[in-house]
C-alpha cells in the first residue's frame, strides 16, 4: 500500500468517527461546524499510526485520535477569537465566531474540550490493561493544560512581539503547537500498550519524533504564511507580517527557515531508529517528509 492510500485510509476512520458526534442543532451545531470544517486530520493519523507500529491496531487507537482532533479544535476556534488572533477565516471557511458569534464560539470550544476528555476516558476503559488509560488520560491532560498547550498560548499572547527572538518562539511552540502533536503520538503507543506490552523505548522514541516533527511544523506554516497563497493555505496569508507578529521568517529568512525544517525532519526519523517497533514505522518516516514539503 502507498503512502498516499495509507494516510487516506487512516484520515478516513478518524473522519467517519468525528461525523458521528454532535449531531444536534445549537451548541452541537457550533461544535460540529469546526470539528468538520477540513483539515488533514494530522493528529489522529499519529495516533492510528503510532499504535500500528507499537504492534496494535488502528481501531484500538481511534478514539483517542479522535479525542485528539477534538481538544485541537477547540483550541483553534479559541485562537481564533479576537481577544487572541482575531482570525476571520480557518480552513477556507469563516471562523466559528464569525458564524456563531463570540459568544457561542468560546462555549463551543469549552465543550469540545470536555468532550475531548469524556472520550479520551471512554477509550482507556475499553483497553484490557486499564492503567495504560490512565497513563493516556494524564498524558492527554498535561498536554492541554498549564504545563503544555495553554502555557504556550499564554506565552503567545503576553511576550512582546519586540522581546520575541527564535529561542523565544521555539519554546512557546513547543508548547502551543507541539504538545499535541507530542500527545498525538504518545497516545498511540499506549493505545497498543492498552491491549499488549510495549516497550518503554517506544514512548521515548515517540516524544523526541513528534518534538521534532512539531518544530518542523511550526517553521513550514510560518514560510506559508509569508510565501503562499489565500487558496492554497485556505485562510489569508500575510496575517502574521500585517498583525506585526514575530515569526521564524521574520527573525531567521527563509532560507534558515527552510535549512531548519529538514534539519528537524532529519532528527524526528532518526528518533524513530531508537525504539524496536513490534509493527511497521515505515509510514512514520514518509509522513515527516510529506509535511516538510506541503504546500498547505
Amino acid at each position: 500500500m502507498s503512502f498516499r492510500d495509507e494516510y487516506d485510509g487512516a484520515r478516513a476512520l478518524a473522519q467517519e468517527a468525528l461525523e458521528r458526534e454532535f449531531t444536534r442543532q445549537g451548541l452541537e451545531e457550533a461544535m460540529r461546524y469546526s470539528l468538520l470544517a477540513g483539515g488533514k486530520r494530522v493528529r489522529p493519523v499519529l495516533t492510528i499510526k503510532f499504535c500500528e507500529a507499537a504492534g496494535g491496531r488502528a481501531e484500538e487507537a481511534l478514539r483517542l485520535g479522535c479525542a485528539i482532533e477534538m481538544l485541537h479544535t477547540y483550541s483553534l476556534i479559541h485562537d481564533d477569537l479576537p481577544a487572541m488572533d482575531n482570525d476571520d477565516l480557518r480552513r477556507g471557511k469563516p471562523t466559528n465566531h464569525k458564524v456563531f458569534g463570540e459568544c457561542t464560539a468560546i462555549l463551543a470550544g469549552d465543550a469540545l474540550q470536555s468532550a475531548a476528555f469524556r472520550t479520551a476516558a471512554e477509550a482507556g476503559l475499553m483497553f484490557s490493561r486499564p492503567e495504560a488509560g490512565l497513563e493516556a488520560l494524564r498524558y492527554f491532560a498535561e498536554a492541554a493544560g498549564e504545563h503544555g498547550m495553554c502555557l504556550g498560548q499564554y506565552g503567545d499572547t503576553t511576550i512582546p512581539e519586540s522581546e520575541r527572538t527564535a529561542e523565544i518562539l521555539l519554546r512557546i511552540n513547543d508548547l502551543k503547537t507541539g504538545a499535541l502533536l507530542r500527545a498525538a503520538c504518545v497516545l498511540g503507543v499506549l493505545a497498543s500498550k492498552g491491549n499488549r506490552p510495549v516497550g518503554l523505548d517506544c514512548v521515548s522514541a515517540a516524544e523526541e519524533y513528534a518534538l521534532n516533527l512539531g518544530r518542523a511544523f511550526q517553521i513550514k506554516d510560518d514560510m506559508l504564511d509569508a510565501m503562499s497563497t489565500d487558496s492554497e493555505l485556505g485562510k489569508p496569508v500575510g496575517s502574521d507580517l500585517a498583525n506585526g507578529k514575530a515569526t521564524y521568517m521574520s527573525i531567521l529568512g527563509a532560507e534558515k527557515c527552510a535549512e531548519l525544517v529538514r534539519e528537524y525532519t532529519e532528527r524526528a526519523k532518526a528518533a524513530l531508529g531508537k525504539a524496536s517497533w513490534a509493527g511497521d514505522a515505515a509510514f512514520l518516516f514518509e509522513l515527516a517528509d510529506e509535511l516538510a514539503k506541503r504546500s498547505s
